[in-house]
């Protein structure tokens, strides 16, 4: 408090070389801790993927690994084919998880289509190979929800 007579005390303004810069790392918006679901959803598309190719590859080089011969599956093509088709579906698969990791929007589109694909896929190979067809589509689901409901966790980097 001054007196009547006193004048007031100058205030101080910082210059620019006095003011702190706030820390590069902090966001507008912060990230919260369903970002790990998508880094989840990222690995398990890694894993995925990796699994079509062996998937493939087996049904390239050792077609009688099957509980059923082509004719059986409900599309009938020969393992060929089908091998070729899973060693694709893999290496995409495999691409867009590399992509959902880094945070990439189109590797999130691209990641529920071909999640959405790969399930299709295992469920017409079903009758070949069981069990893994079951467990590759359930790993589908788990990524299409992680994709689509904690996706924007992760923005473009």
């Amino acid at each position: 408090m001054t007196d009547i007579g006193q004048p007031a005390p100058p205030t101080r303004t910082p210059n620019a070389s006095q003011v702190a810069a706030p820390p590069l790392n902090v966001t507008a918006a912060e990230t919260s801790a369903w970002v790990g679901m998508v880094l989840f959803a990222g690995v398990i598309m890694l894993l995925i993927g990796a699994f079509h190719a062996i998937t493939g590859l087996v049904a390239l080089f050792q077609d009688s690994y099957y509980v059923v011969r082509s004719s059986g599956l409900v599309v009938h093509v020969d393992y060929t084919a089908w091998g070729w088709t899973h060693i694709v579906l893999g290496l995409v698969v495999f691409a867009a998880g590399c992509g959902a990791i880094v945070g990439r929007t189109w590797a999130r589109v691209v990641g529920v289509i071909l999640a959405s694909l790969s399930a299709v896929v295992n469920m017409l190979f079903l009758a070949a190979f069981p069990v893994w067809s079951v467990i590759i589509i359930a790993l589908d689901v788990l990524v299409i929800y992680a994709l689509i409901v904690h996706g924007r966790e992760l923005q473009d980097v």
